[in-house]
């Protein structure tokens, strides 16, 4: 596409804009729409993107993306792009549906605006950055009240997507959702009076526990009815219920929630269209889930609590003994129940609504954490480089118990004034370097070395998949886990 236009990043972040929201045009309009582009020189127009309706059977069952016109192809896609003006067909009986092919032209805005911006920018003289061109269902929908609701909201949104006022920005972002226009649609006059309803809007309203009619109401006091509280709205709800601001709520009543999005029309006597859709089930499953996040986060915080609780009894155990290897032994089994609880600390800070599906960590926080289990008070510089990523729980837990072993080691054995910790990530795996400038292990490490050591190659070679390698460089030693992540 950009070897084929000369639109700026300005210009083609506009047009997302209008694509992200155009499945509202072509539902309504019961129509395949077609974004085309001016090519560079001017010899026509590239397809670029294509939405089908929900609403009506599609009119350009091939894929027309990438495809060229040439100017003289299409008349009315030609017009639209030479005069910068909407070119409908219709039929005098029928004044809403299209008797042909339609264009509506789509004008550059000013930065930081929502005006047309007739001279352009960068110097161009284009004024026109793309053209949606309506193609209307050969088999329409039997002619009734909702389909003519549906076209002449159409109309109206056409029309400001015309003058630069679709889509129109969110100022109140109170719910997530994306309701269709099948799902339920309302459209309110100027006083915020529900004109027209849709027979899914008046099911999802009827099952908040709506008992009248909703059409010639206000529907902000049906609002305030339906949600079963004392006193006014809030602020943001009220003025989406009574169409005159932009965005999405929920309207929560005893038994169900509805998601309601506002569209203000551009016009103040046009009102406002206002979409509805039944999300009880859905916010159900989403209350689950935090409950189930909430319930993990503290599983997390009581394991670590008992882990501190088993690491400070080992420590009042090891001081009660008479004999040095034992108070050896019980503050290294210390040692290696804080770096487990430490992996359940970040674990039961890092869940939330936000968190990945599969609990992840921050490793780099973790050997941080780390620093202060096992360099407590002993004078020397504890380092960290790199950045290890994310990672998954079950690789993190043992991981730490390897960093945390080899830090003890160096810290308690090496003789030397640093120990640095680098990690190297890469696609497919990662690396851990623990290096230090002490007096290291003579001849074969294996044969030389303690539990700690053999603990982190059982890990690193069974749980973890990887490799562990430990030499006695120049500087001091230097100890290597490299571990598989995926991607």
């Amino acid at each position: 596409m950009n070897e084929r236009t000369d639109l700026s990043a300005t210009d083609l972040q506009q047009l997302t804009g209008v694509v992200e929201e155009w499945s509202l045009l072509a539902d309504l309009s019961l129509s395949d729409l077609v974004l085309w582009l001016p090519t560079w020189n001017d010899a026509g127009a590239v397809a670029v993107a294509h939405v089908r309706p929900t609403t009506a059977p599609t009119s350009v069952p091939e894929d027309v993306i990438g495809k060229f016109s040439p100017r003289g192809r299409v008349a009315a896609l030609d017009q639209a792009l030479t005069f910068g003006r909407a070119v409908r067909t219709r039929d005098a009986a029928r004044p809403s549906t299209p008797s042909g092919v339609e264009a509506y032209p789509i004008h550059r805005l000013r930065p930081s605006t929502r005006t047309l911006d007739p001279e352009g920018d960068a110097g161009r003289d284009r004024d026109v950055i793309g053209v949606l061109v309506r193609h209307a269902s050969f088999a329409p929908r039997v002619a009734g009240q909702l389909e003519d609701f549906y076209l002449s909201s159409a109309d109206a949104l056409f029309a400001m997507l015309v003058s630069g006022s679709f889509p129109v920005p969110e100022t109140v972002t109170a719910a997530t959702g994306a309701p269709r226009v099948g799902d339920g649609v309302l459209r309110l006059n100027a006083a915020g009076i529900v004109q027209y309803a849709s027979p899914n809007a008046i099911s999802a309203l009827r099952r908040l526990g709506l008992a009248t009619d909703v059409v010639g109401a206000e529907f902000a006091g049906v609002v305030v009815r339906l949600m079963h509280r004392q006193g006014a709205l809030d602020a943001s709800l009220a003025d989406l219920a009574r169409g005159r601001v932009a965005g999405r709520a929920d309207i929560e009543g005893p038994r169900a929630t509805v998601l309601m999005r506002t569209i203000p029309l551009q016009a103040e006597a046009d009102g406002a269209l206002v979409l509805l859709r039944d999300t009880t089930d859905i916010r159900r499953r989403e209350r689950a889930l935090l409950s189930k996040d909430a319930t993990i986060r503290e599983i997390h915080h009581r394991v670590k609590n008992n882990l501190q609780t088993v690491a400070a009894l080992l420590r009042l155990q090891g001081r009660r003994s008479g004999d040095s290897a034992v108070r050896a032994a019980l503050a290294d089994a210390q040692v290696r129940v804080a770096a487990i609880a430490v992996v359940h600390e970040a674990l039961s800070a890092d869940s939330g609504p936000d968190a990945e599906f599969e609990e992840s960590i921050d490793f780099d926080h973790i050997v941080t954490s780390l620093f202060a289990v096992v360099g407590e008070e002993t004078g020397m510089t504890l380092e960290r480089s790199g950045d290890a990523g994310r990672l998954r729980a079950d690789l993190a837990t043992p991981l730490a118990m390897c960093v945390s072993e080899l830090l003890h080691n160096a810290v308690q054995h090496s003789g030397g004034t640093y120990v640095r910790v680098q990690a190297v990530r890469e696609a497919d795996h990662l690396r851990i370097d623990i290096t230090d400038d002490g007096v290291g292990i003579a001849g074969d490490w294996r044969a030389a070395a303690g539990l700690g050591l053999q603990i982190v190659e059982s890990l690193a070679t069974s749980e973890l998949a990887g490799t562990f390698d430990f030499a006695v460089e120049d500087y001091g030693s230097r100890a290597v886990v490299e571990i598989p992540v995926g991607d």
